[in-house]
């Protein structure tokens, strides 16, 4: 009789309206208990007074292996698993191992693709609902985790934890393409696209492909116009924090990079970097023109304007310095090399998108002017063939040249 009474019971229960016992609501998904401290639903009056004793903040099952707290004992039996180094779950597609089941389960979301939990501020999807409620303190603009060594601060504890990494100095991740290491295999991993040559992300205004989206967003902002970052010493604009705070750098004065072949000094590591192409004696760009090569392809696509014809274009925009302009004017219209009109080598400093670090080769301030540079570096002597016109307007010939750089009518 008991029997037969017990799946009628199950079948005649509705959803809506559970009156059963709680095992029979909870078998409804019916959660009629509610955590008034964050709002969590429970089936069970049980679930919830477990529950309870996160907000209580009472851990007391600790680890003796690293000290870490735990509010329940199952957790710390978990915990200890992560110890012991056992990893009996592994991925089929990507060969990872796992030490939980729960963390094996959570990892297979990702090789599915599925991604149903998204953020309503900014659209951004995530597999998991632990990443989505992380990502939404970024939103909220709390950040509650100060690094004491340089005070900037993190809305996740785990990315503080990755941070101080830096300040360690340990760097056990290395890359096997160029040598250079990394405090986080994440940063590694992340690296190791620029040697991969996949660029996925392209700007729509000029085409300009980036490895990563972050390039991209950061990229787009050049596009806007929008320039929010001022310098106080010279009223310079940047569009980007991170070349405003280069630019700082010029005035403060500091250059900590210095090249061992030749003993010259750079604000920027970029700066060394690339001049360090000049000792190499790589010249990987060849202009078709005239056969000039050059180290670095700024200044190859510098160069180029010279045998575009176009001579009432504005030099000084568009090489950023006169000097530069002089560089690439060593080749004459037939081809000859002017070394006494030469005012520094072209290849002699990277200059960095939006930066204006100015390093000229005699010896004086880098608060001089371009033009003041020019002017104390040569003192040009007639010429013998045609100059562009560019040239002429720039600096003269000793007829022609005026302070402020002009033809006399």
């Amino acid at each position: 009789m008991a029997a037969t009474r017990g799946p009628r019971f199950w079948r005649s229960i509705s959803k809506n309206d559970c009156l059963g016992p709680v095992y029979t609501c909870a078998k409804f998904g019916v959660k009629n208990f509610k955590c008034d401290e964050c709002g969590k639903l429970f089936a069970r009056k049980s679930n919830l007074t477990k529950h309870l004793l996160i907000h209580s903040g009472v851990k007391n099952f600790k680890c003796d292996e690293c000290g870490k707290q735990f509010t329940w004992k199952t957790g710390l039996t978990q915990h200890l698993l992560l110890h012991s180094g056992v990893k009996n779950f592994k991925c089929d597609e990507c060969g990872k191992r796992f030490t939980l089941k729960g963390d094996f389960n959570k990892h297979l979301l990702i090789h599915s693709g599925v991604k149903n939990f998204k953020c309503d501020e900014c659209g951004k999807q995530f597999t998991q609902k632990g990443n989505l409620t992380q990502h939404l303190l970024i939103h909220s603009g709390v950040k509650n985790f100060k690094c004491d060594e340089c005070g900037k601060l993190f809305a996740h504890k785990g990315n503080l934890t990755q941070h101080l990494l830096i300040h360690s100095g340990v760097k056990n991740f290395k890359c096997d393409e160029c040598g250079k290491q990394f405090a986080n295999k994440s940063n590694l991993t992340h690296h190791l696209l620029i040697h991969s040559g996949v660029k996925n992300f392209k700007c729509d205004e000029c085409g300009k492909q980036f490895t990563w989206k972050t390039g991209l967003t950061q990229h787009l902002l050049l596009h806007s116009g929008v320039k929010n970052f001022k310098c106080d010493e010279c009223g310079k604009l940047f569009t980007l924090k991170g070349d405003f705070n280069k630019h700082l750098l010029i005035h403060s004065g500091v250059k900590n990079f210095k090249c061992d072949e030749c003993g010259k000094l750079f604000a920027h590591k970029g700066n060394l970097t690339h001049h360090l192409l000049i000792h190499s004696g790589v010249k990987n760009f060849k202009c078709d023109e005239c056969g000039k090569r050059f180290t670095q392809k700024g200044d190859f696509n510098k160069h180029l304007l010279i045998h575009s014809g176009v001579k009432n274009f504005n030099a000084k925009a568009s090489y950023g310095n006169e000097s530069d302009l002089d560089s690439d004017l060593e080749v004459s219209d037939d081809n000859q090399t002017q070394s006494d009109i030469t005012v520094s080598d072209s290849d002699e400093e990277y200059m960095p998108e939006n930066d204006d670090e100015v390093s000229d080769s005699c010896g004086e301030s880098d608060t001089d002017s371009d033009i003041s540079l020019a002017l104390k570096c040569i003192t040009p002597s007639p010429p013998t063939f045609d100059l562009p016109a560019t040239y002429l307007i720039l600096h003269g010939s000793s007829s022609y040249l005026q302070v402020n750089g002009t033809m006399p009518a």
